[in-house]
This record gives structure tokens, C-alpha cells and sequence, in this order.
């Protein structure tokens, strides 16, 4: 007989316990970084809460990702719902591994982690339903999604001048949400691509509204 190993011990990923009475930021990077880069801004939004933060395992050019593209904002939306099924695993396992029980799991990604926590949320509600999407679109390309988010809460960050984040594109991820049944909340700076001052404050004060 072959043992399967736990998801969780196939995936590179850092996890740091935090305060038990504190949620666990699900951190999720950007093209061409890594775990290490977006584990560090878990402290300047919720400095007592657990990180968890895996790593993308689909290489693009030498940077990691979290899943393919055809383009520049054309995504393999075939690939998106592959992926964001692994990460609910990879989140549900986790939950068990390290023994966070009931504690609040909340993904906080930006631009590629943006859009993979935006995935997996509107698929996977039961592994995920709170996300802070920083510089994030919508994942689906032209497909839409059945499943019920009532409960699920999102928080939606962008500049009003991103080519990598169009308006046209996070126009139609808040309608999908709220569509849902997703309670949606939503900070549209100035600006390009990034996480501004504006958008860390927006953040905390909506993950502190959590509690």
C-alpha cells in the first residue's frame, strides 16, 4: 500500500501561530515574489494574528504565480478553478494540521494572490469567505460561478488607473459578488497597481471590524 502524504507537507509555505483569540491571514503574494515577501505585511494590518502563507507553485518566465495566463490580464480560467481547488485543500488541511480549529481564516492577497483568493473564495466558500484583495480583478475570465456566498465577506481594493487591475474588470468582480449573495465592501483610490497608505488603512480597520 502507498500513503498519501498531507497536502500540507507538499507545499512550501511559513506559518506562524499568532494570539489564539486573533484570525490567520491566509498572506498570498504577487507575481515574482514569494511567501517571505508577503508574510512580512501580515504585521502592519493585524500584528496579533496567525500567518499562514504558501507559496505559487505554477513558474512563469522564472517567477512564481499561482496559476497560467494566455496574456497580460488573459487568464487560463481552466487553470484558475484547478488551482483555487488546491488552495481550498491546502487551507482545510492546514486548519487541521496546525490545530486552528474555529479561528477565523482570512485571505489577504494582492494582484496574483488577489486574484487567487478571489477564486477560491467564490468557489470554495467552505475552506474560505473572508478576503482582502488588494490591486485584484476578476478571476473568471467570461465564466460565472452557481455558488452561494451568503455569509462570505470581501473587501476589494484598487487604483483607478491600473492596466493590470482595469476598472471594467473589478466592476464586474463586485457584481459578481454581490450577485452571490457576497457582502462587499470596496476602497477605489488615485492611482495605479500597489498597496497605498490608503489601502493598508482600509484594511485594517475592516479586518479589526471582523471581531
Amino acid at each position: 500500500m502507498t500513503s498519501t502524504r498531507p497536502v500540507i507537507d507538499t507545499w512550501p509555505h511559513l506559518f506562524r501561530p499568532g494570539d489564539e483569540d486573533a484570525p490567520v491571514l491566509l498572506m498570498l503574494h504577487g507575481t515574482a515574489s514569494n511567501e517571505r515577501d508577503i508574510a512580512s505585511l501580515a504585521g502592519r494590518l493585524q500584528p496579533a494574528a496567525g500567518v499562514l502563507a504558501p507559496r505559487g507553485r505554477v513558474e512563469e518566465s522564472g517567477m512564481l504565480r499561482w496559476f497560467r495566463r494566455h496574456a497580460e490580464g488573459v487568464f487560463d480560467v481552466d487553470d484558475v478553478i484547478l488551482r483555487a481547488g488546491e488552495l481550498a485543500a491546502f487551507i482545510d488541511d492546514a486548519r487541521s494540521s496546525y490545530g486552528i480549529g474555529d479561528r477565523k481564516i482570512v485571505a489577504v492577497g494582492f494582484s496574483n494572490g488577489a486574484n487567487i483568493a478571489l477564486a477560491t473564495a467564490m468557489l470554495h466558500p467552505q475552506s474560505l469567505n473572508r478576503v482582502v484583495a488588494f490591486s485584484g480583478m476578476y478571476p473568471l475570465g467570461e465564466r460565472t460561478s452557481a455558488v452561494e456566498l451568503e455569509g462570505s465577506r470581501f473587501l476589494v481594493l484598487n487604483g483607478d488607473a491600473d492596466p493590470m487591475a482595469p476598472i471594467a474588470s473589478v466592476t464586474k468582480l463586485l457584481g459578481e459578488l454581490k450577485r452571490q449573495g457576497a457582502a462587499v465592501d470596496q476602497l477605489l483610490r488615485p492611482g495605479g497597481h500597489g498597496i497605498q497608505p490608503p489601502d493598508l488603512e482600509a484594511a485594517r480597520n475592516w479586518l479589526a471590524g471582523l471581531a
